[in-house]
């Protein structure tokens, strides 16, 4: 499927049923497998043959739709996880341990800054937080002889700055460290990562490859180009031999093609089996088919939103990469030519009243804490997700009490600037 592009890949990649099999990728709903000797089931515990034997580490509805993934951003190796949390968590748990370092854009989803700044910190992991505006010379600064990884979003949530990929990959590379890039507000459709240099790349698949708000899900994706080997000093879960997989060594045994996601699968998946439902990668599947028809749409209708916004009277100020005035609208023409995605955050001149009044109003975008959805969905963190702070502190985080979060979907644009005329009409 490597030669096709990505609308087909997004229809028939992953998955290509032989004769008499089904059309559809089949849900393999069972936790377990038979086999005919015990012989057979211990080649799998030691790696040396393919096959499944427990749902917790493996299942070959997850595998077909992982390789759709893994062809659609151009990687040679994907696994799937319970949710985009997970997948982000494996990503730097599989080559980092207590007493290493990371270091990562401050402008990613709160939820990732908590796991790596607090729950990541409480198993020795330690974490420097860069602006993503940095210079090479203050990125460089911020690294230590025991950093193993570079993390970023390609489009922060909710801040929606666009990560200088090539700078960030150059950097890291300088130091010997892969750069891994959540790219889950673009997908594969609108920006491919490891074309500028990222090395993983990690979804929450729950959002816009999902697209509406079935299923829950997480995807790690590995270019297969970093040269652990290279670095073999830094990352010995790679480079050495495994003691808990019989001795094996996950780079000379799989090469770089395979390394990454095996060690993953056999540690990390083996022991906190984080795994995704074969059920909801069943749906994750049939939004993939889907998505190269949805994610223009989506830009279609961020783009029309955001400047209606931008020339409203009672709108301090929008963030849409896509408006020639934004801060990151350079960028975003070289790594986000087709577009970035359908959400657009602003700020109401009104402050927290205008905002309250503003979301009492809305009918088509519903108030979910949900983004990238086939439907308009909307928040305000200010009453909702980060009510506990007081408007400086909501400041402090980038939220501040004006601001209205919205994630437009595949309705009208028509419609969609109606219903946010008339809430707008009500302040």
């Amino acid at each position: 499927m490597s030669n096709y592009k990505l609308g087909t890949t997004c229809v028939q990649g992953g998955y290509t049923p032989g004769n008499g099999e089904p059309r559809q990728v089949p849900i393999i709903q069972s936790t377990t497998f038979k086999y005919d000797t015990s012989e057979d089931m211990g080649k799998l515990f030691d790696l040396e043959a393919t096959g499944y034997f427990y749902t917790r580490l493996q299942n070959p509805t997850n595998d077909y739709v992982a390789a759709k993934i893994a062809e659609l951003e151009g990687g040679t190796a994907a696994m799937l996880t319970s949710s985009g949390q997970s997948a982000n968590f494996f990503a730097l748990f599989n080559i980092c341990q207590c007493g290493d370092h990371i270091v990562a854009s401050s402008s990613i989803y709160g939820g990732t800054f908590n796991l790596i700044s607090v729950t990541m910190a409480k198993m020795g992991i330690t974490t420097t937080f860069v602006s993503p505006d940095a210079s090479e010379e203050e990125l460089s600064a911020a690294f230590q002889p025991n950093t193993k990884a570079m993390f970023g979003e390609t489009i922060a949530n909710p801040a929606l700055t666009v990560l200088d990929i090539e700078k960030f990959a150059k950097v890291a590379h300088a130091h010997g460290v892969p750069l891994i890039v959540d790219n889950t507000f673009p997908t594969p459709i609108n920006c491919r990562p490891f074309e500028w240099g990222a090395d993983i790349v990690t979804h929450a698949t729950t959002k816009y490859m999902d697209g509406h708000g079935a299923a829950v899900g997480g995807a790690i994706v590995d270019s297969g180009k970093f040269d652990w080997a290279a670095h073999a000093d830094k990352f010995p879960g790679l480079c050495t031999p495994d003691e808990s997989y019989h001795g094996i060594t996950y780079v000379e045994k799989f090469g770089l093609a395979g390394a990454f996601i095996t060690k993953c699968t056999a540690q990390l998946m083996r022991d906190f089996g984080a795994i995704q439902s074969p059920q909801n990668a069943f749906l994750l599947n049939l939004g993939l088919e889907s998505l190269h028809v949805r994610m223009p749409k989506h830009v279609e209708n961020g783009q029309a939103v955001a400047e209606f916004l931008n020339s409203h009277p009672k709108v301090a100020y929008v963030n849409y990469s896509g408006l020639p005035g934004d801060k990151y609208y350079e960028l975003a023409q070289k790594y986000l030519p087709k577009g970035g995605c359908g959400v657009v955050s602003f700020g109401l001149k009104g402050g927290r009243d205008a905002a309250s009044t503003f979301m009492k109003h809305l009918k088509l975008g519903a108030i979910e804490t949900h983004v990238a959805d086939a439907r308009t969905c909307c928040l305000n963190p200010a009453t909702s997700t980060h009510r506990q702070l007081t408007d400086e502190q909501l400041r402090d985080a980038g939220v501040p009490a004006e601001l209205i979060r919205i994630s437009l979907g595949i309705e009208d644009k028509e419609d969609l600037i109606a219903d946010i005329a008339q809430a707008l009409d009500a302040i």
